[in-house]
């Protein structure tokens, strides 16, 4: 979902020359710009050897109820989005942009949290330049597969909101859009090192909407989102 949001915000965005777009199926759609490699993502840093890019990046994940289990959720997650972030390196990009969660955090005990802790912590020890983590909360979108309790969800969290201050902030739910808008936003920030970005800083990230002066040469995108 949010993946095919920032594929959408990429392509929009004059100043990004080319978009290399990683999935395991085609996207079906074609753009001037716009470069598809199917991959299968166990095999990704061999399949995208050669590969070069100034900037990834990265909207892997799943839910325990797709994946079908810890360890399978765990190998999305923690696994696809290491061994992406190899390839990207490998690839020259100096800059990694990657969604996580609010309250991610490897001492955790909620396995979700450690889950996306564990991920964060194993991305800065890959050496990219800057490293931009988002951490949303609940993501809106109208989606094919909702059960009932998402669309409970999605239909209080943001008369919720207003309630939300302080510290409490964080957990504000955010449109996927605007999450999208962010890892572009990224892209212009300028920020150097590892940056968190919990639902105020995702706000001002997507607001970042001028065009760069020096346009990118590429950007890596996997499309099967969170």
């Amino acid at each position: 979902m949010t993946g095919g949001f920032t594929l959408d915000a990429l392509l929009e965005a004059p100043d990004v020359t080319r978009v290399i777009a990683v999935t395991r199926r085609s996207l079906g759609r074609e753009h001037s710009r716009l470069a598809n490699r199917i991959v299968q993502f166990e095999r990704l840093e061999a399949q995208l050897k050669g590969t070069s890019c100034d900037t990834a990046l990265c909207c892997l994940g799943t839910t325990l109820r797709r994946a079908g289990s810890e360890q399978r959720f765990r190998a999305v997650d923690v696994d696809c989005v290491l061994t992406f972030a190899r390839a990207a390196k490998a690839a020259s990009a100096r800059r990694f942009v990657v969604i996580s969660s609010v309250g991610a955090d490897p001492r955790s005990r909620n396995f979700y949290l450690r889950t996306k802790g564990d991920m964060e912590e194993e991305l800065e020890g890959v050496g990219f330049e800057s490293l931009d983590i988002l951490q949303p909360s609940m993501l809106l979108a109208l989606r094919a597969e909702m059960r009932p309790l998402e669309l409970l969800g999605s239909a209080l969290m943001p008369l919720l909101a207003p309630l939300l201050r302080g510290k409490y902030a964080p957990y504000r739910a955010i449109r996927a859009r605007t999450v999208a808008a962010a890892m572009l936003g990224a892209t212009r920030s300028g920020r150097r090192g590892v940056q968190r970005y919990t639902y105020e800083g995702i706000e001002a990230l997507a607001r970042l909407t001028a065009p760069r002066t020096r346009p990118l040469a590429a950007a890596k995108a996997p499309a099967r989102a969170r």
